[in-house]
């Protein structure tokens, strides 16, 4: 059997390290597009406080938490993971109760989650926090280094015997993967069609909402639009090496894992349109690109990218490593990381294919964050992250067969790294023809 794997996110790569463990033939294609969504994650798992009234997205997302500690386990490494704990902080007490008593409700389907308990002074927690919030702890939250993990999970594919490769991949009407060398129009996020074709009261995020008269999304080619400026022609070591379909791993380009453009007897030439990837089934999981890439199938898939950028600040000489994530009723979430790192973040924006860290957004991040933690003030700011998260617009996830032989699996937003490895576990076992561990009835793709 052959498969191939559209998008090298969380999600693709967990779908690849199941099917190569399972004898699959694995074939990864990613495009390197600026704005990847799983290059960006601040890497929280804390899925109980969040979808109140949407029992699915809540389902998955349990899931997706609990199957972590073994898959860890299996990739072995120091990947960022760590059971720390969460707070859920708030100016006014009052305003935690309505998550107390979810947390109370789902309690017992989710004893991972730990006893839930008051905290009277948070700062001795996570002491940059302001002094007057009120806060309830999670013991069972952990936070994970979403880069680690995805390359970890390739890793381990490409030992299984999965091959990854760089291009921009597209879908023909029949369902064929043609892939063509990466080129500098496309790392701005946009993708050239295959020749031939046509919750909300959550703690953290409000349920995804497609864009309309009110957002803030803007054409790309639209003037005063939030488009990226013409990118200048890359030269040098970096440009050669896209061209040739390969930068080095860990980058958003992995082609350097293993030798790239060998042909073989599993791909042919298209004529002068790029390579045809041979697959019996093909899993599309180019998160906000997927709707792109499957629209050579004559399929109008309501996938939008959602932007999210986040501040990492350093301080110097204190050990933030153990420091438990912090999840305001309003306003940024805040986690430590080893090496005096503190993750601040996100903005929600939606704005189209423009992965750019803007002025507005760092001061959205920074503004926020320090009304919620003031003792960051004098904190080194030491790099801005910018990810385009995945949208479903019906603002469900989205796993399920496009058509016989297409599987998606996309839409997590900002739960991409809760929700990812068990997502792609799941796509993968639809390809396989195996029923999977959770029903995904409720997730298939409602196209037109």
């Amino acid at each position: 059997m052959r498969v191939a794997v559209i998008g090298s996110g969380i999600v693709g790569a967990a779908a690849a390290h199941h099917l190569s463990g399972r004898g699959v033939s694995v074939t990864v294609v990613d495009g390197a597009y600026s704005g990847q969504a799983t290059q960006a994650g601040a890497g929280i798992v804390c899925p109980w406080v969040d979808h109140p009234g949407d029992d699915d997205w809540y389902r998955l997302t349990r899931e997706g938490t609990r199957r972590y500690p073994e898959l860890l386990s299996s990739l072995g490494g120091d990947l960022g993971y760590a059971r720390v704990g969460a707070l859920l902080v708030a100016g006014d007490p009052d305003d935690l109760e309505p998550v107390r008593a979810l947390l109370a409700r789902r309690y017992a389907e989710a004893p991972e989650m730990g006893q839930v308990a008051d905290v009277a002074a948070p700062s001795a927690l996570f002491p940059p926090l302001a002094e007057d919030l009120s806060a309830l702890l999670v013991p069972g939250a952990a936070r994970v280094d979403g880069r680690s993990v995805r390359d970890a999970l390739l890793r381990a594919a490409v030992r299984q015997g999965a091959e990854l490769r760089t291009g921009t991949a597209t879908l023909t009407p029949d369902g064929e993967v043609l892939v063509r060398d990466v080129q500098e129009t496309d790392l701005h996020g946009y993708v050239t069609p295959a020749p031939g074709s046509s919750a909300e009261g959550s703690w953290r995020q409000a349920t995804p909402h497609p864009p309309g008269p009110g957002s803030r999304t803007a054409s790309p080619a639209q003037p005063g639009s939030d488009a990226p400026p013409p990118r200048a022609t890359a030269t040098g070591p970096e440009a050669a090496a896209r061209q040739a379909g390969r930068t080095a791993y860990g980058s958003p380009v992995f082609a350097g894992v293993v030798a790239g453009g060998e042909a073989g007897e599993e791909r042919h030439e298209a004529s002068g349109a790029g390579v045809v990837i041979e697959a019996d089934v093909v899993i599309v999981a180019a998160g906000a690109w997927s709707g792109e890439v499957c629209r050579g199938l004559g399929v109008e898939l309501p996938v939008f990218p959602r932007r999210g950028q986040i501040v990492h600040v350093t301080l110097e000489g204190v050990d933030t490593s153990e420091w438990p994530i912090v999840l305001p009723h309003a306003g940024p979430y805040l986690l430590g990381f080893p090496g005096s790192r503190v993750v601040v973040g996100a903005t929600i924006e939606d704005v189209g294919f423009t992965p750019r860290v803007t002025m507005g957004g760092l001061d959205e991040v920074l503004q926020a964050g320090l009304r919620v933690a003031p003792g960051l003030f004098g904190a080194t700011v030491t790099e801005a992250r910018v990810g385009l998260r995945p949208v479903y617009a019906p603002g469900s996830p989205l796993i399920g067969p496009l058509t016989d032989r297409v599987i998606v699996a996309t839409g997590l937003g900002a739960y991409g790294l809760t929700a990812g490895p068990f997502a792609g576990r799941l796509a993968a076992d639809l390809a396989l023809g195996e029923e999977p561990p959770l029903d995904v009835g409720r997730y298939r793709p409602q196209v037109r």
